[in-house]
């Protein structure tokens, strides 16, 4: 039954936005709503011009018999402003504050609208390059691993502390916590990541970078390469970090001890992400 256009506008834009970085034919639009490709083409160049002036997505159309249209999900630089301006006001509260300098950040993670803005932040720093994973660290990091993963449409994989029966064959490699200094273990099973896989790393917090490191030195053991490393908050260190080269949401300053303080600013991702884009 042929659809009308307001109903197949409504469709087409949640197909796309539900099979994100995917390549669609205009002839499987045609099929699904009985139309010309020239009106699924004029249909196309709504959405695109709708996404881009909201500045919350990409929309491409390739020409061809293989060609189609691909939705890529991301933020504008003042839509990424704005988001890092709500969670910096989130999470700029004293009653945050835990010992050691760690900062609370559970209540935040768990939130699904939180948690779909955090990935989809995460997703515009890497969606002009070839990424085959998502990588994280159990636990806190599986959530934002998870948005990212949706938004890249690639899978992710969580690194583990201890064995588990369930993940077979793992490689694993010690590495030294940046905060403690002690020496610790991670390991993922071999089925999760093939040799020569693009790696994003992706966790919830950066003190040290001791875990970031060692999920670095374990993307080595795999033969596959580190696209990039962020952390939804980054906080403060006296010590040299050990890794130099990670993209942080928001930074923390948080003091533990007689005179407590916790503050929270934007990381460097507005810097690092739309500095290299421009």
């Amino acid at each position: 039954m042929k659809v009308r256009r307001s109903n197949r506008l409504v469709d087409m834009t949640r197909y796309l936005l539900d099979h994100p970085r995917e390549l669609v034919s205009l002839k499987f639009f045609g099929q699904r709503y009985e139309s010309a490709k020239s009106s699924i083409s004029e249909d196309l160049s709504i959405i695109r011009n709708t996404v881009e002036r909201w500045g919350v997505g990409r929309l491409e159309t390739l020409p061809g018999a293989s060609g189609g249209a691909r939705l890529t999900p991301l933020y504008s630089k003042d839509n990424a402003q704005t988001v890092i301006d709500q969670l910096v006001k989130a999470v700029d509260d004293e009653s945050r504050l835990l010992p050691g300098g760690y900062v609370y950040l559970s209540d935040l993670l768990g939130r699904p609208d939180i948690l779909r803005k955090v990935g989809r932040l995460i997703a515009t720093q890497y969606i002009d390059q070839d990424v085959d994973v998502i990588m994280t660290v159990e636990t806190k990091g599986i959530p934002i691993a998870q948005s990212v993963a949706m938004y890249l449409n690639r899978p992710f994989v969580i690194v583990r502390n201890s064995s588990h029966i369930t993940e077979g064959s793992t490689v694993s490699v010690n590495y030294v916590s940046g905060s403690s200094q002690r020496i610790k273990k991670m390991e993922l099973s071999r089925r999760t990541m093939k040799e020569g896989a693009n790696v994003v790393v992706v966790d919830d917090f950066l003190k040290g970078g001791g875990t970031m490191n060692g999920m670095k030195s374990l993307i080595q053991e795999f033969g596959a390469h580190l696209v990039g490393m962020t952390a939804f908050a980054e906080g403060q260190f006296d010590g040299e970090r050990l890794v130099d080269d990670c993209t942080s949401l928001i930074k923390v300053d948080a003091q533990d001890g007689v005179n407590k303080h916790l503050s929270a600013k934007a990381g460097n991702y507005l810097d690092k992400v739309f500095q290299t884009k421009e």
